[in-house]
């Protein structure tokens, strides 16, 4: 059954309304932050819902992030149409159900089993829409594709949608490097469809949105965030990683390090193990954390960590303090004049191993770059953003370091990659 749907053209923003129908099975939706390219997928998933025939199964990297992002947006849409009564929603599973009885389900790639043992209650999954496509491996999007079987009243379709990185990711090969041009807002063929947006396509940004995405300086981020291009690196300070899975079983000694942040700044936490005989750091888990309260945030701290301890930023020590009371073994870490810089220095030495499923930290790994003056040239310090973790990361090994505040170490050689 389908139902019968009049929604007013200015419901969209009106780049968007040539996608409404589009049945490509490869669509690609990019650029930069804020042009509402997700809600123009949230609220094009609800409409193909009204008319039935589409099972939607929409997905991140980790599981934890879905419910803040893409769900949230799903439910926004369904409140913005207000056809809530037709639908409804088993929160603890995050599925939603349509008037037909076709769903929307959510999942996590780092849960492969759960992604794999997924079916609707009717028919088959018609349509797969991966959020933060760049957080993906290849294979994530291999296996994906292989759930588009079976036969349907719809053409079957896998969306992504992101702010593009850098050049050398494997999306960019895979669907841009042969065929894209940035002299065009989109490309079209039969298999793929790709729609580049900024937030001069987003008819709803006021002013003030508008001005604090125009004010960013960094060349990097404004080419990315701003302008929505796929970005060409400058001096990234950390080459000396890789992504693999690892077995937390195999380690019986841990560093653990707390950020603190509250709402658009997070707190971040990683937890570590510092193999000292073969310079390896294994990173196993690294995690953002919004809008908690001393007290959450300790429950949260607590569960990944129990009672190890748990090097802290020691500009808050009231904070520590508090969580000492809520049970965490906080401590201070120890900073000083070139505190940042002999962390970097030591981190670029070792062999970093980060676990599959921490697309946080990835990403910070991978935008982490040294300033640069007016002329491009590269100054002695860290771009001073998207750092949460990595600044957690140095808190947690400090004493491995052997940094101690006032006398500090040696660090008169230059750093790697800053010359």
């Amino acid at each position: 059954m389908k139902i019968d749907v009049h929604v007013s053209k200015k419901c969209f923003n009106p780049v968007y309304i040539p996608f409404l129908k589009d049945t490509t099975y490869t669509q690609i939706y990019y650029g930069g932050s804020s042009s509402g390219k997700s809600y123009f997928l949230a609220q094009r998933c609800i409409l193909d819902m009204l008319q039935g025939g589409h099972n939607y199964l929409i997905v991140r990297k980790v599981a934890r992030t879905v419910r803040k992002s893409v769900y949230n947006e799903i439910t926004k849409a369904i409140s913005f149409f207000k056809v809530g009564k037709l639908f409804s929603d088993n929160k603890s599973e995050m599925v939603i159900t349509g008037p037909n009885g076709f769903q929307i389900m959510f999942a996590g790639l780092d849960d492969v089993e759960k992604v794999k043992s997924i079916t609707p209650a009717r028919g088959v999954i018609t349509d797969i829409w991966v959020e933060e496509a760049t957080e993906t491996e290849y294979g994530d999007i291999k296996q994906l594709k292989k759930r588009l079987r079976g036969l349907a009243a719809v053409s079957k379709r896998i969306i992504m949608s992101f702010n593009p990185v850098y050049q050398t990711h494997w999306i960019y090969k895979e669907y841009f490097e042969k065929r894209w041009s940035d002299s065009r807002p989109s490309y079209h063929d039969d298999t793929l469809t790709i729609l580049k947006t900024t937030y001069k396509d987003n008819v709803f940004l006021t002013d003030g949105d508008k001005r604090e995405l125009e004010s960013e300086k960094d060349p990097y981020f404004r080419d990315v965030y701003t302008n929505g291009n796929w970005g060409v690196l400058g001096k990234v300070i950390f080459k000396n990683w890789h992504v693999e899975h690892i077995d937390a079983n195999l380690f019986d000694t841990f560093q653990n390090g707390l950020d603190f942040g509250y709402a658009n700044d997070p707190a971040a936490l990683t937890r570590s193990h510092y193999d000292e005989r073969n310079n390896t750091l294994y990173i196993l888990n690294a995690k953002y954390m919004y809008g908690l309260t001393n007290d959450l945030l300790a429950s949260e701290v607590m569960n990944t960590c129990g009672q190890e301890v748990v090097v802290c930023d020691s500009a808050e020590p009231k904070s520590i303090a508090e969580l000492r009371q809520y049970g965490v073994t906080a401590i201070p870490t120890e900073k000083g004049k070139d505190s940042i810089n002999f962390g970097i220095q030591w981190l670029q030495k070792l062999n970093i191993v980060v676990n599959d499923n921490l697309p946080e930290l990835v990403n910070e790994l991978t935008v982490y770059k040294w300033d640069e003056d007016k002329d491009g040239n590269v100054l002695p310090r860290p771009v001073d953003r998207d750092n949460h973790l990595i600044d957690a990361l140095r808190y947690s090994l400090f004493r491995e370091m052997g940094w101690h505040a006032g006398g500090g170490r040696n660090i008169a050689m230059p750093l790697a990659g800053a010359m």
